[in-house]
């Protein structure tokens, strides 16, 4: 305590002023409680030396009683225990800052017992989950964890719980926005000297960001692999025809922009091509595009397949599953075949190109959706309006930018380009070489009318490729799907003179019937079941005046 051993014992008024003021009322109410009480007594107490120095004691007491019970004196240690209680104050005070680390850090931190009991949860981890500590520790984890991933965790991971073993699962957890977000969830446990599992430490990142930029890669693989399995029509745009050079040139206007594209025009003629132009020049490049034709899917399974749909939606939905426009995101969807969406898909559609936002099948929470729409139809779409089956509203919502496809016999001048380009493609494949192209055989192709447009062209080119033994290239003109042609010329021109002057003379019955309109769901073309573009090349072609009939009163049926 600071005295001078060889100066004997000091007076208790002096040993008492080495206490710490402190510690003195307690030391002295101990003392006293215990001689009143002839009983043994432990008091830990600090004692001042005269330089200052604070030293830390423990103290035990034990009674000496005489024959009759009377309290003779006391017996007893003083331990100086100065190190070992600096010792636990740094403990605590490392505790307390491992306590504010735990507390301030971004990951979310729980201890568990070695049983599953919560114990602790930094204030990250209670307030993501919105509950107070006492509220975490005896709550159901089925609150806050998805249902999903907890019945797998519970049936994978339950094994490794047990047996002590570290383990990570992914899993979403529900936070105060009523939304689930992903984390990456650790167990590290915390064993004794002899293995006995004592804690579990646990922590909680948030990968929410990383599972939906690898959802996005995963979609646009499943996006590019669809697309790798596809035969395009043709990599590139082929023409030297003004026809053609006018929808590039509209292509490249309305490309920048994520305005919605509607493409018209005969089957054959490349609307798809068009498509894959416009979203190769956007901004949108470097997403996935999603090619979905509406015509090969059963109606009862296309809103499936447009917007996706939750588990037990309907018969066979065993999972969910991810719809195009959800593949597509970011990127571009190519609508083919749009005329031939039913009435409720179409509604949908209306909604997803008005509002952002559409529903899985099955499914009650609205999904924001940030898509360019381009869609492409062959049917004349006005037509099904007044028919009644299609929208008109989402027929003008589709509109903005129309791209109308000419046919092949209106840009002739690509013919032989296209030729060209056909026949060098397939020959690579077939390992031959061609050295020129038989002359009347390019004559032909120049001549026929193409009903089926660059579609039809390129298979012609295809079986030829695969016939032709010789280094000039030929086509057989069997092929071509138009009247097999007579050996006469005199019967040839004669037959050909009357199919015209019947053709002739029903598209002037049917300009009469309509007041010289081609056009809209009165015209001529919707009379004809014909597309606009189809037969105004007829009315040049066979040098019919439109223009005399628009004064012809319409005929009425009697």
């Amino acid at each position: 305590m600071g005295f001078d051993p060889t100066g004997g014992m000091p007076p208790v008024e002096t040993v008492a002023q080495r206490f710490h003021p402190d510690d003195l009322p307690i030391f002295a109410e101990k003392i006293n409680r215990a001689v009143r009480e002839r009983a043994q007594f432990e008091v830990d107490y600090r004692v001042i030396h005269p330089n200052g120095e604070i030293r830390h004691i423990h103290n035990i007491g034990h009674p000496v009683l005489g024959p009759s019970g009377e309290l003779l004196e006391y017996l007893g240690t003083g331990i100086d225990v100065t190190e070992r209680k600096q010792a636990e104050d740094n403990i605590r005070q490392r505790e307390m800052e491992l306590r504010q680390i735990l507390e301030f850090t971004p990951q979310q931190i729980a201890v568990l017992g070695p049983d599953g009991t919560f114990i602790y949860s930094n204030q990250a981890n209670l307030d993501y989950l919105g509950l107070t500590l006492q509220e975490w520790q005896n709550c159901d984890p089925r609150r806050f964890v998805h249902p999903d991933d907890f019945e797998q965790t519970m049936s994978q991971d339950h094994s490794k719980f047990l047996s002590g073993l570290p383990f990570e699962v992914e899993l979403r957890l529900l936070g105060t926005d009523a939304r689930y977000r992903w984390f990456l969830v650790r167990h590290n446990p915390l064993q004794d000297a002899e293995g006995h599992l004592l804690r579990w430490y646990i922590t909680g990142t948030d990968i929410e960001d990383r599972k939906q930029a690898e959802q996005r890669l995963v979609n646009e693989n499943i996006a590019l692999r669809e697309e790798i399995d596809k035969t395009s029509m043709f990599e590139e745009i082929v023409g030297i025809s003004p026809a053609l050079h006018a929808v590039l040139s509209r292509v490249s206007k309305v490309a920048p922009s994520d305005s919605t594209v509607l493409i018209t025009g005969e089957t054959g003629t490349g609307k798809e091509l068009i498509a894959r132009a416009l979203h190769k020049r956007s901004q949108r490049s470097s997403r996935a595009f999603v090619s979905v034709n509406c015509a090969a899917i059963p109606r009862d399974l296309i809103a499936s397949e447009l917007f996706g749909h939750e588990k037990g939606a309907f018969t066979g939905a065993l999972q969910r599953r991810l719809g195009r426009f959800e593949l597509a995101e970011g990127g571009t969807i190519f609508l083919d075949e749009i005329g031939e969406l039913p009435a409720e898909t179409q509604i949908a559609l209306l909604r997803v190109l008005q509002e952002r936002e559409f529903e899985r099948v099955g499914g009650t929470i609205s999904i924001r959706t940030n898509v360019r729409v381009i869609a492409a139809t062959n049917r004349d779409l006005q037509a099904a309006i007044a028919a009644g089956t299609f929208r008109g509203d989402l027929f003008f919502r589709l509109n903005v930018f129309p791209i109308e496809m000419p046919p092949l016999r209106e840009r002739r001048e690509d013919i032989p380009v296209l030729v060209a380009y056909f026949i060098d493609r397939f020959a690579r494949k077939a390992g031959k070489s061609f050295q020129a192209v038989n002359k009347s055989s390019l004559d032909l192709l120049r001549s026929y009318s193409w009903p089926g447009n660059i579609r039809e062209l390129q298979n012609v080119i295809e079986r030829s490729v695969i016939v032709c033994e010789s280094d000039n290239f030929s086509v057989d003109e069997s092929w071509l799907s138009r009247p097999a042609l007579a050996t006469d010329h005199v019967v040839r021109v004669e037959l050909s003179g009357k199919l015209a002057a019947q053709e002739k003379e029903i598209i002037e019955a049917a300009l009469r019937e309509s007041g010289g309109r081609v056009s809209g769901p009165s015209g001529a073309a919707a009379k004809l079941g014909v597309h606009r573009s189809t037969l105004e090349s007829k009315i040049v072609s066979l040098k019919i005046s439109k223009h005399r009939f628009k004064n012809a009163a319409p005929l009425k049926n009697t």
